[in-house]
C-alpha cells in the first residue's frame, strides 16, 4: 500500500528506468560517472602492456615484390576447349599461390641462399629446453649436435613462417612479402622466391612435357592399330549382312520403302478419283428417259464437258431447237420441215447419250487400272518390309561398330595433335610468370607498429574496462538507489540519510557509543539541512495515511542497518515539533535503544507483561528529547519475546497510547534474525523498513518483505540508511544543484 508515493522527494526526474530494457544517453553517462576510475586504470595497465610489448620486440622489416603467376599451364591432359584465351577461376590462381608457398620452392630459395649457414635462421643460442632447465637451475643432459636434415627443417619453417603470398584484388598477380630483421636481406629472399618460382615452373613444364611425349608416342601406335581394326570389322559386318547404305546414309531398303510410300499414296489417290468420277457419271446415265424428250443431257463431268463431240453435237441440237421453235411457230408443229427437225433433234439427243455412255465405259476401265496399280504396290511394300527386318535388326550392331571406329578415330587424331603440341613445347618451354615490381629494401620496420599497437591496446583495455565496471555492476547485489529500492518495496522511498562520520572508539565492544553518536547527529541536524527534510518525509507519509493509524513500526531486514538510530532521531525531531511522541523499545533480544538513551537499568516492557506492571510507572519522559519512552530490560534476554510482544498487555497499551499520543514509534526487532514482527505484524497501523545504503542485498530485502505479507500490506515506505551521497549521486545520475538547496546553518531566534 503505497501511502506516501506522492510525497517522495527524491523520485528520479528523468524516465531512464533501467527495467525498461532501452539504455539512454544519461543512463551511459552515469555508468561512466560510477566506473570511470576501474575503466582508466584497465585502460593504463593495458596500455602499459603495449608500451612494454614495443619495447621489447625487435624491429622486422618486410620487403615485397608483385609477380604475375603463370595462368596458361598446357598438359596433354587439358580438352580442345582449354584454349590460350580461357578464363582463369580463382581455383587456379590460388593453386599457383600455394605452389609458391610450397616446400620444394622454399628449399630452393635456401640452398640459392644458403641460409642453413644464417644465424637469423639456425639460431646461435640454447634451445628452449636448455634455458628452462637452466631457469630452473636444473641440470639437463647435453643437446646433440641436430643433423643436416634437423636443420633443414628448422629452416624451412622458420622461412614459411615469415612467408606470406597473396593475391592483388582479382588480378594474376601475387605478391610476395618476406618479413627479416635486416631490410637488405627481406628484399633478397622476396626476389629469390619470385626466381625459384619461375624455375619451378620451367622446369615443370619441361618434365611434364617429356613425359607426355614419350607416353604419346606409344599411345598413338596403339590408338592407330585400334582404328584400323574398328574400321575393318564395319566393313567386314556390311559384307556378311547384305547391307547397303546410301548416300544419305539410309539403308537401301528404307529408300525403297519410302518412294514405294509415295508411290502407294498417289495410287490410292488417282482410286479414289476415279472411283469419284465413275460415281458422278453413272448417275447421270440414272437421268436418262426411254421416252422421248428433246432435252439435252448436261452431265457435270469433266470429261464430258471438255469433249468435242458432246460439245459438236449440243451445238448442233440447240441450233435445231431453234429452228424447229422458229418454224413451228410459222407453219405449225405438224408441218414436215418441223417434223423432220424433230426427228434430227432426237437422233442428236441419242448419239450424246451414247457419248456419255463411252465416257463411262473408259472410267470403269481407269477404276480397275488404279485399283490393279495399288495391289501391286501394296504388296511389293510387304515383301520390301518383310526383307529388311533383319536388315534393320543388323544396323544396331552396325551402330554399334561405326560408333567405337568414329570414337578411336577421333580420340587418334586428337593424341597426334597433342604430340605435335607437345614435341614444340620440348623444344621451347615458356612460362608467362614474371617479376612485375622486384623487392627493394624498405625504409620503414613493418612490425613493430607504434601507433597501431598503441591504438589497439588502449582500445582493448577501454573495452576490457567497460566489461569489467559493467560485470562489477551486474554482481553488485546492494541497495544504492531510491529507484531499485522502490523497485523491490512497491512503494516510496521515503527518505534517505546520509552516513555521519564517526570517530572509533578503543574498545569496539562499546557499540551503545557508536549509536548513541550516530544518534546526537542525526538528532542535532539543523532544521534546513537535506536530513531534516528527510524526516520530514517521513512525518508527512504518517500523517496521511488514510486510516489515522499511528502506531508505527521500524524495522529492517539485518541487525546493524540503523533502524534504531533512524526511530530514535525521528521521535526527537517529531516531538520538538510540538508532537506528543511515544517511543517504545520493543527490540528485547538487544536492546540498544535503552543503552543509547542511557535507561539501561530501568525497568520496561517485560516487567509490565510480566510483573503486570503499570504503564504509567513505566514510561519514562525524557527532559531532552521530550517524548516518552518505555525502554526495555537489558538484564535479561528472554527466550520468548514473540510471545511477550503478542501478549494482552501488549495490545492494551497499544490501545490505550494511540488515543493519548499523536505518534506511537516502536523499534522492533530485525525481520529475518527473528520471527517477532511477523507474529505481532497485526498490531500495527503501518510499517517503515529502514534499509542500509550499499550492504543490505536485493535477496535480504526481498526475503525480509515476503516474510508477512501484513507488513507487505501496512508498509508505508523504505529508508535508505548510511547513504554516501557522493557516490549515491554518481549512481542516480543526479546534479548537485538541488543540494545546494539546503543549508547546514542553525536555527536563528527568528526561526519558526
Amino acid at each position: 500500500m503505497n501511502i506516501a508515493g506522492q510525497f517522495s522527494p527524491y523520485t528520479p526526474a528523468i524516465d531512464n528506468d533501467p527495467s525498461s530494457g532501452t539504455l539512454s544517453m544519461l543512463q551511459i553517462r552515469d555508468f561512466l560517472g560510477r566506473g570511470w576510475r576501474l575503466i582508466a586504470l584497465v585502460t593504463a595497465l593495458s596500455t602499459v602492456v603495449g608500451v612494454a610489448y614495443i619495447a621489447t620486440s625487435p624491429f622486422r622489416y618486410t620487403a615485397r615484390a608483385d609477380m604475375i603467376i603463370d595462368t596458361k599451364r598446357v598438359t596433354w591432359t587439358q580438352s580442345e576447349m582449354a584454349s590460350e584465351n580461357r578464363t582463369i577461376e580463382d581455383a587456379s590462381v590460388e593453386s599457383e599461390i600455394e605452389t609458391t608457398k610450397s616446400e620444394k620452392v622454399v628449399e630452393a630459395v635456401i640452398r640459392r641462399l644458403r641460409l642453413t649457414e644464417d644465424p637469423e635462421f639456425v639460431g646461435s643460442g640454447p634451445g628452449l629446453r636448455r634455458r628452462i632447465f637452466s631457469l630452473f637451475k636444473l641440470s639437463s643432459a647435453p643437446e646433440q649436435e641436430p643433423s643436416k636434415d634437423e636443420v633443414m627443417r628448422r629452416v624451412v619453417d622458420t622461412v614459411k613462417a615469415n612467408l606470406r603470398v597473396t593475391r592483388l584484388g582479382r588480378s594474376y598477380i601475387e605478391q610476395i612479402a618476406y618479413t627479416s630483421l635486416d631490410r637488405e636481406k627481406a628484399a633478397i629472399i622476396a626476389n629469390a622466391f619470385a626466381d625459384a618460382y619461375i624455375e619451378d615452373q620451367l622446369q615443370a613444364k619441361f618434365e611434364a612435357t617429356r613425359r607426355a611425349t614419350a607416353w604419346l608416342e606409344q599411345r598413338i601406335g596403339e590408338l592407330r592399330q585400334q582404328a584400323s581394326n574398328a574400321y575393318k570389322e564395319v566393313q567386314d559386318f556390311k559384307s556378311e549382312n547384305s547391307i547397303i547404305i546410301g548416300v544419305d546414309g539410309k539403308l537401301a531398303s528404307e529408300v525403297e520403302l519410302d518412294q514405294l510410300g509415295i508411290a502407294l499414296a498417289k495410287a490410292r489417290a488417282d482410286t479414289s478419283q476415279a472411283r469419284a468420277k465413275l460415281d458422278r457419271i453413272t448417275r447421270v446415265l440414272e437421268q436418262r428417259s426411254e421416252k422421248e424428250s428433246f432435252k439435252i443431257p448436261d452431265p457435270v463431268v469433266t470429261d464430258a464437258l471438255s469433249n468435242p463431240v458432246i460439245t459438236k453435237l449440243r451445238q448442233q441440237f440447240l441450233d435445231n431447237q431453234n429452228k424447229e421453235s422458229e418454224w413451228s411457230a410459222r407453219y405449225g408443229a405438224d408441218h414436215q420441215a418441223a417434223r423432220n427437225l424433230r426427228a434430227e433433234m432426237a437422233a442428236l439427243q441419242r448419239a450424246i447419250w451414247d457419248e456419255i455412255s463411252r465416257i463411262a465405259e473408259s472410267y470403269k476401265s481407269e477404276l480397275q487400272i488404279a485399283k490393279s496399280q495399288e495391289e501391286s504396290i501394296d504388296r511389293r511394300m510387304i515383301e520390301v518390309f518383310q526383307r529388311s527386318a533383319s536388315t534393320r535388326q543388323s544396323q544396331v550392331r552396325l551402330r554399334e561398330l561405326e560408333t567405337a571406329a568414329n570414337t578411336y578415330r577421333g580420340i587418334y587424331e586428337t593424341f597426334l595433335s597433342r604430340f605435335t603440341q607437345s614435341v614444340q613445347q620440348q623444344s621451347f618451354p615458356s612460362t608467362e610468370a614474371r617479376v612485375v615490381t622486384a623487392a627493394t629494401p624498405p625504409r620503414t620496420p613493418s612490425s613493430p607498429k607504434i601507433g597501431l599497437t598503441l591504438a589497439l591496446a588502449s582500445l582493448s583495455g577501454l573495452a576490457l574496462g567497460i566489461m569489467a565496471a559493467f560485470g562489477r555492476e551486474q554482481m553488485n547485489r546492494q541497495v544504492h538507489t531510491r529507484a531499485q529500492l522502490e523497485k523491490l518495496l512497491g512503494v516510496s522511498c521515503l527518505a534517505v540519510l546520509p552516513a555521519f562520520p564517526q570517530k572509533k572508539p578503543v574498545l569496539r565492544k562499546l557499540q551503545a557509543t557508536r549509536d548513541s553518536s550516530a544518534f546526537r547527529q542525526i538528532s542535532e541536524v539543523a532544521p534546513f539541512s537535506a536530513t531534516a527534510e528527510a524526516l520530514r518525509y517521513i512525518k508527512v507519509a504518517i500523517d496521511l495515511h488514510p486510516t489515522g493509524g499511528k502506531v508505527i513500526g521500524i524495522v529492517s531486514a539485518l541487525p546493524g542497518e540503523g533502524k534504531t538510530t533512524v526511530a530514535t532521531g525521528f521521535a526527537a525531531f517529531v516531538a520538538k515539533s510540538g508532537a506528543r511522541t511515544l517511543l517504545i523499545d520493543a527490540d528485547l533480544r538487544n536492546p540498544s535503544m535503552s543503552r543509547a538513551l542511557g535507561y539501561t537499568n530501568a525497568p520496561g516492557l517485560v516487567n509490565m507483561v510480566a510483573d503486570k506492571s503499570d504503564f504509567d510507572d513505566l514510561v519514562i519522559t525524557d527532559s531532552k528529547f521530550k517524548f516518552d519512552f518505555l525502554p526495555s530490560s537489558t538484564r535479561m534476554k528472554p527466550s520468548n519475546s514473540s510471545d511477550i510482544l503478542n501478549s494482552p498487555a501488549m495490545k492494551d497499551m497499544l490501545k490505550a497510547a494511540k488515543n493519548n499520543y499523536d505518534y506511537v514509534l516502536v523499534d522492533l526487532p530485525p525481520i529475518l534474525p527473528v520471527v517477532d514482527v511477523k507474529a505481532v505484524a497485526h498490531l500495527f497501523d503501518g510499517f517503515v523498513l529502514v534499509v542500509e545504503w550499499g550492504s543490505t542485498s536485493t535477496d535480504e530485502v526481498l526475503k525480509a518483505l515476503h516474510a508477512s505479507p501484513i507488513l507487505s500490506e501496512r508498509l508505508l515506505g523504505g529508508v535508505l540508511n548510511k547513504a554516501d551521497e557522493a557516490v549515491m549521486r554518481r549512481f542516480e545520475g543526479y546534479s548537485d544543484r538541488r543540494y545546494t538547496y539546503y543549508t547546514n546553518e542553525p536555527a536563528s531566534a527568528e526561526t519558526v
